[in-house]
């Protein structure tokens, strides 16, 4: 009888450490491009996109996160440049229709605070990228929020006369504000 409850307690301290999968809340979660064109910035929403995150607060170097992108869905605040952005010489959208993030592996860096390292692949050009990353509790939910910089022309971005940065910059940060819970 003891080996069965000492067998129980040990089940249910390491399901407690284990990480847990949360889902994003929609109508709290942003993800979004940040870019600057003829030197103005600009901020442009993603509409549609899939976040997983497996994670638990009190473990958190065993968290997981993949992140998957529409590309065609930027929303760039005209329908015509829209349309622009999800052709060949941007995204492509036809042809990768989506841009994914997986994180290979996620560590605590202090109170509140992640380094995330993982494979970023956009139009079919994969880079490994690290970047830093909050996390608070807000009531049974967790928000996460980050930004990765990137370089546009490293995932061929803005081909033929795109491929000139005096129009649109190369850098451009992927900011996101994620809500997750059970």
């Amino acid at each position: 009888m003891k080996k069965i409850v000492l067998a129980s307690l040990l089940g249910v301290s390491l399901a407690a450490g284990a990480a847990t999968l949360l889902k994003a809340d929609p109508a709290k979660t942003s993800v979004s491009a940040v870019f600057k064109q003829m030197n103005v910035p600009v901020e442009s929403k993603f509409k549609k996109y899939t976040v997983a995150i497996d994670y638990n607060a009190a473990t958190p170097d065993a968290a997981k996160a993949s992140v998957e992108i529409d590309t065609a869905s930027l929303d760039l605040g005209d329908a015509d440049m829209n349309k622009e952005v999800a052709k060949k010489d941007w995204f492509n959208s036809a042809a990768f229709p989506k841009a994914t993030f997986v994180s290979s592996s996620i560590k605590s860096a202090g109170a509140g605070k992640l380094n995330v390292t993982g494979k970023l692949t956009i139009k079919g050009k994969s880079a490994d990228v690290s970047f830093p990353l909050s996390v608070k509790a807000d009531g049974a939910k967790q928000v996460f929020e980050g930004a990765l910089p990137i370089k546009r022309l490293t995932f061929n971005v803005g081909e033929g006369e795109w491929k000139d940065t005096g129009m649109v910059a190369d850098e451009v940060t992927i900011k996101f504000h994620v809500v997750a819970g059970q």
